[in-house]
Formats: C-alpha cells, sequence, structure tokens
C-alpha cells in the first residue's frame, strides 16, 4: 500500500464522489440539520486547503484546514472509505493540516465531530486534541461533540 497525502482541489470528478461518500456516511449517523457539509466549491474557497490521500492513484480520503479569524484553525470534512480504515491514513492527515496550521501561525486548531464517530474521536484524541465545548458558531447539541487543540506552546 502507497499511500501519498497531498493538497489537492476539491473540484475534481474523484473528489467530488469522496465528498458524497462522507456526507451520506454523515447522514446515516446525525439529523441533517447537525450535519455541517461543505461543498466541494465551498471546500475550494482560499481559506480553505484541502488534503486528499491516494492508494496507488485512487482517492481513499480526505480533510481539510479552514481558516478563521483570531489565529484560529478549523479541521474539515475528514473521511476515509472503509477498506482503508485502520492504516492511520486519518491521523496521517490530520498530522499534515497541524503542520500547516503551525507554519502559518495559526495558535488553535477546533473541530466538531459527530456524537456517534468514536473512530474519529480515537484519531483527535491520539493527535492530541482534547474535548471542549462549542466552538466557532456552531450550536450546542446532543448530536455534536467538540475538540480543540492548543498551537501556540
Amino acid at each position: 500500500m502507497a499511500i501519498d497525502i497531498a493538497v489537492e482541489s476539491p473540484l475534481q470528478d474523484e473528489v467530488r464522489g469522496l465528498i458524497a461518500e462522507l456526507n451520506a456516511t454523515l447522514l446515516e449517523l446525525t439529523p441533517p440539520e447537525f450535519c455541517f457539509h461543505m461543498t466541494a466549491e465551498q471546500m475550494a474557497e482560499p481559506e480553505t486547503t484541502v488534503f486528499i490521500a491516494r492508494d496507488n492513484g485512487e482517492a481513499v480520503a480526505c480533510g481539510a484546514l479552514k481558516r478563521h479569524e483570531d489565529g484560529v484553525g478549523e479541521v474539515k470534512r475528514m473521511y476515509t472509505r472503509p477498506p482503508h480504515r485502520g492504516k492511520r491514513i486519518g491521523a496521517d492527515i490530520v498530522g499534515r493540516i497541524e503542520a500547516l496550521a503551525r507554519e502559518e501561525g495559526i495558535t488553535r486548531l477546533v473541530l466538531e465531530t459527530g456524537d456517534r464517530h468514536p473512530a474519529a474521536w480515537a484519531v483527535y484524541e491520539g493527535a492530541g486534541f482534547s474535548r471542549c465545548g462549542p466552538v466557532l458558531d456552531y450550536p450546542d447539541s446532543q448530536w455534536s461533540i467538540f475538540y480543540e487543540k492548543n498551537l501556540s506552546s
């Protein structure tokens, strides 16, 4: 297995397919009003950098860094296709997001994930994120779990 992770455009058909799978998966676990999707077009905006993991050329995972004001970066759109789970691809993408955030002087990373995503929690906690209260403009709900990581030290 040769996994390569690189910054790519989300506007590619193959990446749009990956995003569609992510959205469908989230909608199976969370009510639509508590799914905070970004379209491929939103992901292509300048404040967002998208990382795509490829296995021998096939897009198998994604994740993104969205920049906000006051030195805050948000981890978004994390997804790994089922046959590739358990291979630390998500952890590697989070590592790339954090490295870019640090390089750009972002001092805090935050994220919102679902209450039924224990595999995601393990990735974030393994990367040193801690649970916290609601971040950014997300509503506090039973469907959301929030994480943060201070990068200033």
